[in-house]
Formats: structure tokens, C-alpha cells, sequence
């Protein structure tokens, strides 16, 4: 393929891809120890609730200084935003946050994320470009100049930043491990 015969959905494809990529390099090397390891006094993490549902923590308005996050926190989070995001990208009623649920630390949230991901795929191959012209429906619903193809593009720069944040974390948790050499 000629790089002028690249669509733009081929290319938010490809950029996504780079980006999912990154992340697999994680995704693989997780331990479920990781998801809930507390890097600062201040952070943000998960609350199994008595019913066995996991809670985030939370403010409507973002707290000064913010909490460092937890894997755990991360992870729900990127479920949470793909998960409305999705459901606006197909034509559904998005879901409410505290809907999203999170499966817990370990292989279950992995296979979440992965899950997340080939339904985006799939979103995205069906994407037309009078679909990526339309107005975005999320995460910006009330300013007309942003459009699908935004919000695509929001997923993987979304997605990137999310991915380097738990990246972060697995490797500050393995160089603080002791017997590190940290």
C-alpha cells in the first residue's frame, strides 16, 4: 500500500496499533501484586465493596495536589472512558460511570482491556470518513468542531497516556522491590 492511498481510518488503525502495542508490553509482564501497590501516601486505588464489586476512588472535581493512581485506578479508568466511549461510538446509550465495573487485580482485568480493544477494532473498521466527519459525540458533546475522527484520536492519545502511566508504575514498583539494587 502507497502511503497516499492510507484512509484516514487506516491510519487511526495504525497509529492505534503503535500505541496498543505499548501497552501489550505491559499487559504481559503484569503481576496481579502490581494493581494494587500504593507508590505514595497520596494515591487513588480500588475498594472491594462487601458485595465483591470494586470501587474507585473518586472527586467531581479534581482534587490539588491530584493522587498518584494505583495500576488498579489506571485500569479502571481506561475501562470506564473506552467503555462510554464505545458505547457512544456504536449508537448506545453511554453507561454511567459508577456502571463500569472492574474486574480485579490480575489476568481478569487484562483480558478486559484486551476485550475493550478488539471491540474498538471493530468500531473503527466500520468507520466510513462521512462517519469520521460527524460530530463527536463524546468527549466533547457540545462543541460542534470536534468530530469522530477526534475521538478517535483522542482514544489513542487517551489510550498512550494511560498506558506510559501503568508502565510507570509496574517498573517504579519493580525498582523499589527489595533486592532491586534500588
Amino acid at each position: 500500500m502507497s502511503v497516499s492511498s492510507v484512509s484516514r481510518t487506516e491510519l487511526l488503525r495504525w497509529q492505534f496499533e503503535l500505541t496498543w502495542s505499548l501497552f501489550e508490553y505491559h499487559l504481559e509482564r503484569i503481576e496481579p501484586e502490581d494493581f494494587l501497590w500504593e507508590p505514595a501516601p497520596l494515591c487513588w486505588t480500588m475498594h472491594e465493596g462487601p458485595d465483591g464489586t470494586w470501587v474507585p476512588d473518586w472527586a467531581e472535581t479534581e482534587p490539588d495536589p491530584v493522587p498518584v493512581p494505583t495500576i488498579a485506578w489506571v485500569s479502571w479508568h481506561i475501562g470506564w472512558w473506552w467503555s462510554v466511549t464505545l458505547d457512544h461510538a456504536q449508537g448506545r446509550p453511554p453507561r454511567d460511570r459508577t456502571d463500569v465495573q472492574w474486574p480485579g487485580a490480575g489476568a481478569a482485568t487484562v483480558e478486559w482491556l484486551r476485550g475493550l480493544r478488539t471491540e474498538w477494532l471493530t468500531a473503527l473498521d466500520r468507520l466510513t470518513d462521512t462517519d469520521l466527519d460527524a460530530k463527536a459525540p463524546f468527549p466533547w458533546p457540545d462543541d460542534p468542531q470536534y468530530t469522530v475522527a477526534h475521538m478517535a484520536g483522542w482514544v489513542n492519545a487517551e489510550l498512550i497516556k494511560n498506558a506510559s502511566e501503568i508502565g510507570q508504575l509496574r517498573l517504579l514498583r519493580a525498582a523499589s522491590a527489595p533486592g532491586s539494587g534500588a
